[in-house]
């Protein structure tokens, strides 16, 4: 059994929808780091999404041990709406960009993933760490966290996006057996 640590990157203060946009993480908050990091199990390896916002935040939680860097902890990719606000795809069309949030599943924004190839790669990734050590922190975005959120608590996507998930924040799980310790804790 593999408790994950899942931490939320520092904020980006985007207002834009950022999913592969390699966008840095404002980490000035340092007393909100220290607690981030004293709150964190001490010997748990540590490992992020390769995008560099959640690179700069692992890196804030030093003395752990690191494991390389893993794309499959990245945000949904939005394709063609990367950088741009909600307003302004649904004034080109509202229909594919309200499905994509109000039917999450295999809705993909042009040249972006859906919300199933997300959890996909999400759990692979989760799978092949099960098991390698008592304590994981991953250092990952909005989407990876609510789909492993998911996965523990049995839901559908419907019912996880209406979680809050804030930056800096840490939701605590196992996946076998499915327990949720903790979501969206600010320590």
């Amino acid at each position: 059994m593999t408790r994950f640590w899942l931490v939320r990157h520092g904020p980006t203060h985007a207002k834009t929808m950022i999913g592969w946009t390699d966008l840095a993480a404002d980490l000035s908050d340092t007393a909100a780091l220290a607690r981030l990091s004293a709150y964190l199990p001490p010997a748990a390896p540590v490992i992020s999404s390769d995008l560099s916002r959640a690179i700069a935040t692992a890196d804030t939680l030093r003395n752990r041990p690191r494991l390389p860097h893993d794309p499959a902890f990245r945000e949904i990719h939005f394709g063609q709406w990367e950088r741009r606000a909600f307003a302004e795809v649904e004034a080109e069309d509202a229909t594919l960009i309200r499905a994509f949030w109000e039917q999450p599943g295999e809705i993909r924004p042009p040249g972006g993933e859906s919300w199933n190839d997300l959890t996909s790669r999400t759990w692979a990734a989760l799978d092949r760490l099960q098991g390698t050590a008592p304590d994981i922190v991953v250092v990952a975005h909005f989407g990876p966290i609510l789909a492993t959120l998911q996965r523990a608590r049995g839901i559908i996507a419907t019912e996880v996006f209406a979680q809050k998930i804030d930056n800096l924040s840490v939701t605590c799980l196992t996946l076998t057996p499915p327990l949720v310790h903790a979501v969206n804790h600010r320590p």
